[in-house]
C-alpha cells in the first residue's frame, strides 16, 4: 500500500509595507472619484452632501478657524484620555488585586459602558456650567476609561502561577515581581485599550461638543453650519474631526509599536 501524502496548505505571505500605505490611498482616491462623479457630473447626490471640491475650498478659506476648533476639541479629547486612562490603570490594578474589589467594580465599569454620551452631556452642562469645558472634558474620559480598564484587567492577569513561584522561589520581592513579570505582560494589553479609547475619545468630544456647551469646538461648529444650510464649510469641519481622530490613532499605535521593541519575547 502506497504512502498517503498530505498536501499542505500555501504559506500566506504578509503583504510588502508599500502595498499597506498604497492601498488605503487608491480606496480612498476612488471613493474621491465616485464622490465627485455623484455631485459634480451626474447631480443626483442630495443638497446636504456637497461637492469634494467646495469642501477643500472651504477648508482654505477658513483654514484659521477650523483650526482653532480643532485644537479645542483634540484638547478635551487628550485631556479625557489621560485622565480615564489614569484612572482605569488604578482602579485595574486595585481590582486585580482584591476579587471584592473586583466585584464592586464589575457592575460599575458595565454600566459606564452603555450610558449614552447624548445623556450625559446635558446633565454635565448644568452641573458644571454652560460655559465650562470640564463636562466635554468628562464624556471623554468616561469613553477611554471603559477599554483602558477592561484591557489592563485583561493583562494583569495573565501571569502564570508558575512563574510567579519561579520568582518568589529566588526570594523576589512583590515589587520586583510586578517590575519583571506582571508589567511586561500587562503593557501590550494597555497599549491596546488606549487606541481603542483614542478613538472613542476623540468621538466622544465630538459628540459632547454637538449637544451643547460652549460655543466652540468642532462639533459645535458642525451643528451651527448644518441647522444654518453651509453644508460645505460643515463637512469640512467634519473634515477636521476625521483629521483629529487619525492623528490620535497613528499615534497611539506609533507608540505601541515603539514600546513592544523595547519589551522582552
Amino acid at each position: 500500500m502506497s504512502p498517503v501524502v498530505v498536501a499542505r496548505p500555501p504559506r500566506r505571505t504578509a503583504p510588502p509595507a508599500w502595498a499597506r500605505i498604497v492601498a488605503p490611498i487608491v480606496v480612498g482616491l476612488l471613493l474621491l472619484a465616485v464622490w465627485i462623479l455623484w455631485v459634480d457630473v451626474l447631480g443626483t447626490a442630495p443638497r446636504a452632501l456637497p461637492s469634494p471640491i467646495a469642501i477643500g475650498q472651504e477648508l482654505v478659506l477658513r483654514g484659521e478657524i477650523i483650526g482653532k476648533a480643532m485644537a479645542v476639541t483634540a484638547t478635551n479629547a487628550l485631556l479625557g484620555l489621560v485622565a480615564g486612562a489614569l484612572l482605569a490603570v488604578v482602579l485595574a490594578a486595585l481590582a486585580a488585586a482584591s476579587r471584592p474589589l473586583d466585584g464592586m467594580l464589575a457592575p460599575l465599569v458595565a454600566a459606564l459602558a452603555v450610558i449614552p454620551i447624548v445623556a450625559l452631556t446635558p446633565i454635565f452642562n448644568t452641573m458644571f456650567g454652560a460655559s465650562s469645558q470640564f463636562g466635554r472634558q468628562a464624556v471623554a474620559g468616561i469613553a477611554a476609561f471603559v477599554p483602558v480598564f477592561v484591557n489592563v484587567l485583561r493583562g494583569l492577569r495573565q501571569t502564570r502561577p508558575v512563574h510567579r513561584d519561579v520568582l518568589r522561589s529566588v526570594a523576589a520581592s512583590p515589587w520586583q515581581t510586578f517590575r519583571v513579570l506582571t508589567l511586561p505582560t500587562a503593557v501590550p494589553y494597555l497599549l491596546t485599550g488606549l487606541r481603542i479609547a483614542a478613538s472613542l475619545a476623540v468621538i466622544a468630544a465630538l459628540v459632547a461638543e454637538y449637544f451643547g456647551g460652549p460655543a466652540d469646538g468642532v462639533g459645535t461648529a458642525i451643528a451651527s453650519y448644518a441647522k444654518s444650510g453651509r453644508a460645505a464649510l460643515a463637512w469640512a469641519f467634519v473634515a477636521g474631526g476625521i483629521a483629529i481622530g487619525l492623528v490620535f490613532f497613528l499615534a497611539t499605535t506609533l507608540l505601541e509599536r515603539l514600546v513592544a521593541r523595547r519589551l522582552p519575547v
